[in-house]
């Protein structure tokens, strides 16, 4: 009995520890901001978004007690992706105003889709290898719900640069896919995780009623946490970035979302350090499926509610090519994977690709790289048996 009880007063002292991280955040945000040096201004905030990393992975794993694996993941992708809503929702909304803003709804989106697959599975499997010393990640049959959804959202993104705009009718369709996608989630079987101690362990013991409360709380403290930290968080890197003379685009692309994307791969790395990479993969995915389907939809909403008029979204002519390019990245990462199987070599063939993009901007080099990376998802498509079997599998488990 004293070991269990010296065992439940640690756990509750780490949710007590993280619980206080999180609420930095808030502090921060009703407090005197401007009075803040800018380093404080940027890692108080960041200390937020890691608390609240940990509170979203011990909800998700007290979740898969009651509601399907996939669900949870969903969820948890949901409320971790709240930052980019914010971010680009408001690029659209100001874009319905002035045109000028709509370049970077879309160079906020891409850039963060890019970031996730370059970034931030390779640091699932980065992480995993470190900490079990093997070299792949053996998925479930279950995870095909994630990766046929990501495909149908990815092969509908390629229509968008076609028509150069994207418009109510993508809304519509695009959040169809998403529901398509929730709807599997919802009727997968619900499979208790394994309990490795700690605070999920302690809120595990607990009755239902009491359990699925707990849970709710750390999605709530949890997404307020990031709601608050992410706009002073993004807004330090952003001021960084301009004192270091960084192009506002690159800035709005790639720094703003490698801050707001940070809680998925803070979630993902602490599942795959602790010996779930499923789990981290599973968080990944399910943004990214988010962010193609109800992300992308939302825009044009706030774009035709800010603009008073029913009118699609306009692309120029850097926005097609990103969209064009991100579309291939994400179609060539889910060939890899839908397979079950994720090698750490293909984990550093994704980073190579994404990190040497970056210092290749030229139009050519991004059409570039989308053929290389169409290229290759048709080579494996040839070459692996496993990966066209997969496929009608994958169809099977999604409308099942």
């Amino acid at each position: 009995m004293t070991g269990t009880s010296s065992k439940n007063s640690k756990a509750k002292a780490v949710v007590a520890l993280l619980i206080a991280m999180t609420l930095c955040g808030q502090w921060l945000f009703f407090s005197h901001l401007h009075d803040l040096t800018l380093g404080w201004r940027t890692f108080l905030p960041g200390l937020t978004i890691f608390g609240s990393a940990f509170l979203l992975a011990w909800g998700s794993e007290v979740l898969q007690f009651d509601i399907p694996r996939t669900l949870a993941f969903a969820f948890v992708a949901l409320v971790a992706i709240l930052p980019e809503y914010a971010v680009d929702i408001y690029f659209a909304w100001q874009g319905g105003k002035d045109p000028a803003y709509v370049q970077y709804a879309l160079a906020n989106m891409t850039g963060a889709n890019r970031i996730l697959i370059g970034v931030g599975w390779t640091l699932v499997v980065f992480a995993y290898v470190l900490r079990s010393r093997r070299g792949e990640i053996m998925l479930e049959e279950g995870h095909r719900v994630e990766m046929m959804g990501l495909v149908f959202a990815t092969l509908y993104a390629f229509i968008l640069p076609l028509k150069g705009s994207i418009s109510l009718v993508d809304s519509v369709i695009l959040f169809t896919i998403f529901g398509i996608y929730l709807r599997s989630a919802i009727k997968a079987n619900v499979v208790e995780p394994e309990l490795e101690g700690g605070p999920v362990e302690l809120m595990a013991t607990l009755v239902s009623w009491k359990r699925r409360c707990a849970a709710l709380a750390l999605f709530i403290l949890a997404g307020a946490g990031i709601l608050t930290a992410a706009e002073p968080f993004a807004e330090g890197l952003l001021e960084v970035g301009a004192q270091w003379g960084v192009d506002q685009f690159i800035m709005v692309q790639w720094i703003a979302p490698l801050a707001s994307e940070s809680p998925e791969f803070l979630i993902a790395t602490i599942f795959a350090l602790r010996n779930k990479p499923t789990a981290g993969l599973s968080t990944v995915i399910s943004s990214m499926i988010n962010q193609w389907t109800l992300l992308v939809g939302a825009l044009p909403i706030a774009f035709c509610l800010s603009a008073g008029v029913i009118q699609p979204m306009v692309m120029d002519a850097r926005q097609v090519e990103e969209i064009f390019l991100t579309a291939a990245q994400s179609f060539f990462a889910m060939i890899v994977v839908i397979n079950l199987h994720f090698r750490w070599w293909e984990a550093v063939l994704l980073f190579v690709l994404f990190a040497t993009q970056i210092f290749f901007p030229s139009t050519s080099a991004r059409y570039g790289f989308a053929c290389v990376y169409l290229a290759l998802a048709l080579i494996a498509l040839i070459t692996s048996r496993g990966t066209r079997q997969s496929i009608p599998k994958a169809l099977k488990v999604l409308f099942r």
